[in-house]
């Protein structure tokens, strides 16, 4: 078996509703959605998070041509050859995250070609299930934005999700009026989490992570700039609150200086930019080693979810132990067409769990009537 082709569909919806958080307003959804296709006829899917038509572009033009008519097992060879082909310059951002789309695809793939889902092939799952916490709580537009983000917060509960994170971001006063309208909302027993999308520097995010604290917090994420290691570093040791991040950190060699300062409780890469499954794998040892949870960032289509289903599903509890730490998925909740309509058989939570998939590859199957609806070509 040989790959034949390989194709980038780039898809772009608006929303019918925009919705905000600390850096900017979201007014469309986009996705790249990678198509590689075999002279068997087999066809594998992958997904690559960043800017649709950038790694579409590097997908097409640059990695394309390295990977037509080789064998599609040769996924590690291909990931380590084309990282260090662009590696001058592509240590980071959109290469990568092409990089990872492709990489989704070719394991897909394999486990079609072999009748098995992903999830054996990267050693077995130790969960057929799990809970998922629903990403939402972004600003609308509104007049009493405590009261919009109670209901929503309420509206998560009665779905049957028992976490959720919500966005802050917005300096101290409205960041601790907003948390509280949630958690009284909510009640005691809904785990919370808090996510700044690194809007402050470690002295502002301390002193709103103190802020919130008696709000029982289970995690703060992105307090400060990625790029800033000893701002996460202060910032753990300042509060009680555990703090995560690494959405946008890339490869084992980013993430090799965020475990080995210890800069972080919980480690958050993004299975389709950081490096896809092949490189997650291997984040995951690297987690485990440095005793830090291992929790993906997850924000795109069903074909993201997929991936990273199959990802936590072979990922140990953080403690394998008679009462072990059981990792927890982000589910995302607002709007988005590609995550509800782009699979013939969406994948949705039920009471808060989601499944994971047991068919060959990934286990989906994709609408193509909905991916040449929100073709941007």
């Amino acid at each position: 078996m040989k790959i034949e082709d390989v194709k980038a569909h780039v898809m772009q919806a608006e929303l019918k509703e925009p919705f905000g958080f600390s850096q900017w307003w979201f007014h469309k959804r986009g996705a790249m959605i990678v198509e590689v296709i075999t002279d068997e006829g087999l066809v594998g899917w992958g997904e690559a998070y960043g800017p649709p038509e950038a790694t579409g572009a590097i997908l097409e033009k640059l990695y394309k041509p390295l990977v037509v008519g080789k064998d599609p097992f040769q996924v590690s060879v291909f990931w380590e050859e084309l990282y260090n082909r662009f590696r001058d310059y592509g240590q980071k951002g959109v290469m990568v995250a092409a990089l990872s789309g492709l990489d989704i695809a070719l394991w897909d793939l394999m486990g079609k070609a072999l009748g098995v889902p992903v999830y054996k092939l990267l050693g077995g799952a130790f969960r057929n299930e799990v809970s998922a916490y629903a990403t939402g709580l972004y600003l609308k537009r509104t007049d009493d934005v405590p009261k919009e983000l109670a209901h929503e917060a309420e509206c998560h509960v009665k779905a049957g999700f028992k976490a959720m994170k919500m966005k802050i971001g917005y300096g101290y006063e409205r960041d601790v009026v907003y948390v509280k309208a949630v958690r009284d909302a909510i009640g005691p027993g809904v785990e919370l989490m808090v996510d700044a999308n690194h809007a402050y520097d470690a002295s502002s995010a301390i002193r709103v992570g103190r802020g919130i604290e008696s709000f029982e917090i289970g995690w703060f994420e992105e307090p400060v700039p990625p790029e800033d290691i000893q701002g996460y570093i202060e910032v753990k040791r300042a509060l009680s609150i555990p703090v995560a991040g690494g959405e946008c950190e890339y490869t084992r060699f980013g993430f090799r200086e965020l475990l080995s300062k210890r800069a972080v409780d919980i480690v958050q890469p993004d299975t389709c930019s950081t490096g896809g499954l092949s490189e997650c794998k291997k984040i995951a040892a690297m987690a485990s080693a440095w005793g830090v949870r291992y929790l993906p960032h997850v924000w795109g289509s069903g074909v993201a979810l997929a991936a990273n289903l199959h990802l936590i599903a072979a990922i140990p509890p953080a403690s394998m132990s008679a009462n072990p730490v059981e990792p927890i998925f982000e589910y995302d909740t607002t709007e988005n067409p590609f995550r509800t309509e782009l699979l013939l058989e969406p994948i949705i939570p039920q009471n808060g769990s989601l499944k994971i998939p047991q068919g060959p590859g990934l286990g989906i199957d994709v609408d193509r009537k909905v991916l040449n609806r929100y073709s941007c070509k």
